[in-house]
Order: structure tokens, then sequence, then C-alpha cells
């Protein structure tokens, strides 16, 4: 079977037409089947007649299509070159492409960059071993990627699972791949948010100079590339690793440097920075400054987490706060179902300080069976 031959199949059922009724007049019923079941290789005429048919347009490579866009296309989707692909994507030849001899390749393509579900696996057993490895991308099957299509892009990949996971030493590992390959493959994109990651891998467990070395090599790469956002996200993460440790002074020199904001997670640690540093007036002014802003996390995580702040900030002996402690366990929640690991490991301490105020020892030890060795308890020092 080829994907004219799928195609022709599953429409016909979509439409629930017999295959004589589709086929009467162009050719016969016995041949049609062989199509559909790839036995048969019927003329690009045949092919034209039954899609015009289904009420579908053939584009082959005789009106317009060819395998050159699609190779592009891959190229920049592996090099992480996202909006010179999404320009290519918006380009009205593009949607010609999903009914052509290219049409898996344009399918996995806009699947993967609309972070859409993976395709019908019925297809699968078209696909060679590079598409293949996007649809196990899009079935969260990132390690299996690997094996199918070893490059920079797919081990960037499945690291970024790994440690969305929260398994940081495989996170770690398969960077250190992607870094490698996309070196050779001369990927700076691809390079830099490998760099990104081995960072934040670093923060999580608390290791200072690795995270610092991994970051000055993403600043490098960020700024020959001209990615502000990048740069800020560097930074950030920086002052939230300085939060947890801490180190609440060298934080606010971060975000002494951000004049106006129109970043809710950027107020929340701007807020417990200020908190931690006495400066309860100005920890509720960037409260105050986040709750205009729209919340467009999932189940507005971001909110919550300001929330909770906000509660500590409030209510005297917070700690015997009902409301408190069913914001903060709320925020707990939420970052675990949506959020990356590192995220969890923030408010950590503070779920912490909860269970232990109220005796709760199991859940503490739950905690830290769940969350081994990555926890440091200065970030609840006053």
């Amino acid at each position: 079977m080829d994907y004219a031959s799928f195609l022709i199949r599953k429409t016909r059922l979509e439409h629930d037409w017999s295959q004589e009724g589709l086929c009467k007049g162009i050719c016969t019923p016995s041949y049609l089947s062989k199509i559909e079941q790839g036995k048969a290789s019927p003329s690009d005429e045949i092919i034209q007649l039954l899609f015009e048919r289904l009420g579908l347009c053939w584009n082959c490579g005789t009106n317009g299509c060819s395998g050159t866009l699609i190779e592009t296309a891959y190229d920049l989707l592996c090099s992480l070159e996202l909006d010179p692909l999404a320009a290519l994507m918006a380009q009205e030849e593009w949607s010609c492409y999903e009914t052509s001899p290219w049409g898996v390749d344009a399918l996995l393509i806009s699947h993967i960059t609309t972070c859409a579900g993976p395709l019908d696996a019925e297809l699968e057993l078209l696909m060679n071993a590079r598409q293949l490895a996007l649809q196990r991308i899009l079935q969260q099957r990132c390690e299996a990627a690997i094996q199918l299509y070893p490059c920079g892009y797919t081990c960037l990949r499945a690291g970024v699972a790994a440690y969305e996971r929260g398994e940081t030493s495989l996170a770690v590992e398969f960077m250190q791949q992607a870094t490698a390959r996309a070196s050779e493959e001369g990927r700076p994109w691809v390079m830099l948010h490998a760099r990104m990651i081995l960072g934040g891998c670093y923060s999580i467990q608390l290791d200072v100079t690795n995270m610092e070395r991994h970051y000055n090599i993403a600043r490098r790469l960020a700024r020959s590339l001209g990615s502000v956002e990048d740069l800020e996200v560097i930074d950030y993460n920086r002052a939230a690793t300085c939060i947890e440790l801490g180190r609440y002074e060298e934080a606010m020199r971060y975000f002494e440097t951000k004049h106006s904001c129109d970043s809710r997670l950027v107020l929340h640690k701007l807020a417990i920075c200020c908190e931690k540093l006495g400066k309860i007036e100005a920890a509720l002014e960037a409260l105050d400054r986040a709750d205009t802003l729209p919340d467009s996390s999932p189940e507005q995580t971001e909110g919550e987490m300001c929330r909770t702040v906000r509660l500590r900030l409030t209510t005297p002996s917070y700690l015997d706060s009902d409301a408190y402690g069913a914001s903060l366990k709320k925020t707990f929640s939420l970052c675990r179902k949506h959020m990356p690991v590192g995220f969890c490991l923030f408010h950590l301490p503070w779920m912490v300080e909860w269970y232990e105020h109220h005796r709760q020892y199991k859940q503490v030890a739950s905690l830290l069976v769940e969350f081994p060795g990555c926890m440091n308890l200065s970030s609840l020092r006053k």
C-alpha cells in the first residue's frame, strides 16, 4: 500500500461507499481492491479519477509538488528554525502536499509543529525510518525515535521529555548526545536549547558550578543567534536557582533589571524574593502587577502560585490557615500536573514546612521519596 491507496480506502469508507460505487466507469472492483491493498500500481490517470470522485485532488509531481519543499521543511524542523518553518508552512502550496506522495511527511511535520497527536497507526506500514521517528515523538516515545533516526533533534526531544519527567540524569545523557550531534550537523539552535536544558538539569540538582558552565555557553549561543527571549529564560532560571539557595540579594539584582515586566512567573519570583528580604509592600506590589496580566497557563497555574504567596504575606500565622494550606496544595498539584519538575522542586520546601507544622510526617516522607536529594530548605529562611 502507498499513501494514495491509503487515502482512497480511508475516504471511501468515510463516505460509506462500496468499491463498486466508487470505481464504476474507472476500473473494475477487483482492480480497485488491489489498489487499496497496495497490490497494483495504477496510472496517474486512474488515481486522479478516483480522487476526483471522492472529492479530493491528488497532487503529484506533474502538478507542482516535489520533494524539495519537504526536504527543506525537514531541515528547518531538525534545525529548530521554527519561524522559517512556520513561514514555509503558511504558503498556499503547503496544504497541497497533504494529498500528494509526500502527504505522510507533510502531516507529520504539521502535527509536530502544532503539538497534535500521532497519525493513524495504519500509516506506520508506509513510513520510512525518519517518518517513524517523528511518529514516535508524537506518541511520546522519544527514545525509540533516536533508535530510528539518531540526530541532534531526536536526542533533544528525548532529553526534554526526560527533563519534564524529572529524570535529570537521563536528560543530561540525551542532551550531551544532542549537543555533540548538533555540532556535527551544524544546527546552532539545537545546541542552544540542549545547553539550556543541561543548565536546567544542574539547576534542579542545585549544582551551581555545572549550571553556570552550561548557561554561560547557552548565553553565548543565544547572543550569536540574536535570541533575546532565550537570554531572558536563562537569566530567569538563574534567579530562581538563587532563590532556592537562599541567595536573595543575588536574585534581586536580576529583578532590578526588569523595570517593566509582563510575565507572571517573573513577578511571582520577584514577590518571593522581596518577601525573603522583608520588603512586604514591594512583594504585594509585584503580585498586584501579576494580577493585571492574563493567565494562559493550564488551569491558571500561575495565578494560583501568586495567590499562595499573597496568602502567606497577608495571613498572620499562615501555617495555621486552611486557606493557605489549600492554595499551597493546589499550587503543588497543578505544578505536578502541568509544569516541568523544577516547579515542584521550587515549591517543595513550603510543602514540607506545611506538613511538618501539622505533624504529617508520612506526607513529608512520601515527598522525599518522590523527590530524593533535590530539596534545599534554605528557601524557607527568613
